[in-house]
């Protein structure tokens, strides 16, 4: 795939986000993809199942040397915790209970959110809302990095430390770009993580809780999972701001990587975009996409023409 970026500015663009159109003209040639638009009620009991996993994995390591539990954190802690971080993305979408029962949806993403250690669920709703409907608008969708981000990290070195501490920066940037005020859900989620948090300390200790807050900031950073972050919206190709990724790790992240298809479509739960991609294939086809997260993670850190400056950005409207 070509490369291409800056390293002195964003790629300004000034037209509209291209999943409306594409979204428009899709439903027109195939309404039958209106029937994929339906909750996954078994996201509950897959979701279940992985706080269990977790639960069980902090009884496991709280008598395992200090080496050992970093190790299994890595190893283990990481990959369900970025995967738990997915599904509170499909939550998100309220697809385990649907959307007429949005309310259910927040709070079974409190509970989702309790083995990532840190509050974030309901405060993700709100800006990831932003992200779908103002695609790269500037001060609005947190999902595009600083300008500090963007001018700082711009050597192999400073790149590679940008990837490593990303869940940091997808913590503050919201806080920087565009602040809202605080709701009484996310007061509660932060309430409920806290209280968890403390349980897990004095019932495990605190091997165990490091190992679930390591597992979360391992990860989120230089992780292969975490190659998602780049995947979808930092542009390798001139033109292009949205990419799919179609690979294995689709069944640890709730086919995330279909990331156009979940863009033009994000009313269609991620265990149905592969069927959206096969009904619409000449659609999907024809768009550059990626095979592989460790590689667009290494590419990224390697490549002089792509930085965290290598994203399309837009005008708020009326500006």
């Amino acid at each position: 795939m070509q490369k291409h970026g800056s390293q002195t500015d964003f790629e300004w663009v000034y037209t509209d986000q291209p999943h409306n159109g594409r979204r428009r003209e899709i439903l027109a040639k195939y309404p039958e993809i209106k029937s994929l638009m339906r909750p996954d009620p078994n996201l509950i009991w897959i979701i279940s199942m992985m706080f269990l996993a977790q639960l069980v994995s902090f009884y496991l390591v709280q008598d395992l040397e200090w080496k050992w539990v970093l190790f299994w954190s890595y190893v283990f802690g990481s990959s369900i915790n970025h995967s738990t971080t997915s599904a509170i993305h499909e939550i998100t979408h309220n697809f385990p209970f649907g959307h007429h029962r949005a309310l259910w949806n927040r709070w079974f993403g409190i509970f989702a959110n309790l083995p990532i250690g840190v509050p974030y669920s309901v405060s993700y709703k709100i800006y990831h809302r932003d992200h779908h409907r103002y695609l790269g608008a500037d001060g609005i969708d947190v999902d595009i990095p600083t300008d500090f981000e963007a001018w700082f990290f711009c050597t192999t070195h400073r790149k590679l430390v940008w990837v490593v501490l990303q869940p940091l920066f997808v913590i503050l940037r919201p806080l920087i770009i565009n602040p809202k005020p605080i709701t009484f859900l996310e007061i509660i989620n932060a309430v409920a993580q806290v209280i968890f948090d403390i349980i897990i300390y004095y019932v495990f200790g605190i091997k165990s809780l490091v190992y679930m807050l390591a597992a979360s900031l391992l990860g989120l950073g230089l992780h292969p999972i975490a190659g998602h972050f780049i995947t979808e919206h930092y542009m390798f190709l001139k033109g292009h701001e949205t990419y799919s990724y179609y690979g294995p790790l689709n069944l640890l992240t709730f086919n995330l990587g279909y990331h156009n298809e979940h863009h033009d479509f994000p009313n269609i739960p991620g265990k149905n975009l592969p069927l959206l991609r096969k009904i619409a294939a000449e659609y999907y086809d024809k768009l550059p996409h990626h095979t592989s997260w460790i590689k667009v993670l290494y590419d990224f850190v390697t490549d002089d023409t792509l930085s965290p400056y290598s994203r399309v950005k837009r005008l708020q409207k009326g500006k």
